[in-house]
């Protein structure tokens, strides 16, 4: 069974597109749209009106379901699974658009999506992690620490990320220590972590082409991850059976869909099982 998945190009949504399908257990293409103008494909959803607005060619009878995760796929979406006859699944909530029209949206509660027939709401949002091979297993047991960065909501001081760390090597001495940062890391933060002694780092400044992530889900018995991404903490929680610790950050904002993944990733222990929700989509 094969399913054709619409792309933007953003890799965080595509990752969840393609963590459906592995989880579901399906074949899959990849279709990156071509650049057009998003707002017009709000208005055309508006009137009704579904029409080849992105110039796509796709065979009819190929696929069982169009797959597709952030607003700009979503019109795309809606179009192909009309003129092919086939199931429209939505990752993430289209806000924006009419939800009718899907036969499935897959929504994070951190969104607080509506409660309608075709919403299957997700305490985690889609992650399917693979590690890449960039550390070995030791013997010895290891902590990983995520370094996110500055958000709308968040931000990054170095005080804080210092007394993290502090803590971290005076309660693990005997641990091994691997971190790595993100494109919104702070250059502040960049310089701190100099002066820190660390068994595995990767700062993506200068390494952005290396993600060790998986690779800290997969060998790590205790991760420390800042607050500032969803995706961060998503994707540990979903693959990983480690203690997960969310390093707190200043916020300018109270009660944000950060703060209440932050508490559902703290409340959900071992590895998150995505079957019994999954298992309601039918292809």
């Amino acid at each position: 069974m094969r399913i054709l998945i619409l792309s933007d190009g953003k890799i965080g949504h595509l990752n969840q597109s393609i963590a459906f399908a592995k989880l579901k257990g399906l074949e899959y293409d990849l279709l990156e749209l071509p650049k057009r103008v998003k707002e017009v494909t709000y208005l055309l959803d508006f009137l009704h009106i579904y029409i080849n607005f992105f110039s796509l060619h796709v065979e009819r009878k190929r696929y069982k379901a169009i797959v597709s995760t952030g607003s700009y796929t979503y019109y795309a979406n809606k179009y192909l699974s009309k003129k092919l006859g086939i199931k429209s699944i939505a990752i993430m909530l289209p806000k924006g658009f009419r939800y009718s029209g899907f036969d499935y949206i897959i929504a994070s509660n951190h969104d607080n999506p509506p409660k309608l027939k075709n919403i299957i709401s997700l305490p985690l949002s889609l992650s399917v992690s693979e590690p890449k091979g960039y550390i070995k297993k030791d013997t010895k047991d290891a902590v990983g620490i995520i370094i996110g960065g500055n958000n709308s909501v968040f931000e990054m001081n170095t005080e804080t990320i210092q007394t993290c760390l502090d803590g971290i090597f005076e309660k693990f001495p005997h641990h091994l220590k691997y971190i790595t940062t993100s494109r919104r890391t702070p250059k502040e933060i960049d310089e701190l972590l100099k002066s820190y002694k660390f068994d595995y780092e990767i700062i993506y400044s200068k390494n952005p082409n290396i993600n060790p992530i998986p690779d800290f889900l997969e060998i790590c018995k205790k991760l420390f991850i800042t607050i500032d991404s969803t995706s961060m903490l998503s994707e540990a929680r979903a693959n990983s059976d480690a203690d997960i610790e969310i390093i707190e950050l200043k916020s300018k904002k109270k009660d944000t869909k950060f703060h209440t993944l932050a508490k559902t990733v703290q409340s959900i222990k071992g590895r998150f099982d995505f079957s019994p929700y999954l298992e309601k989509i039918e292809i």
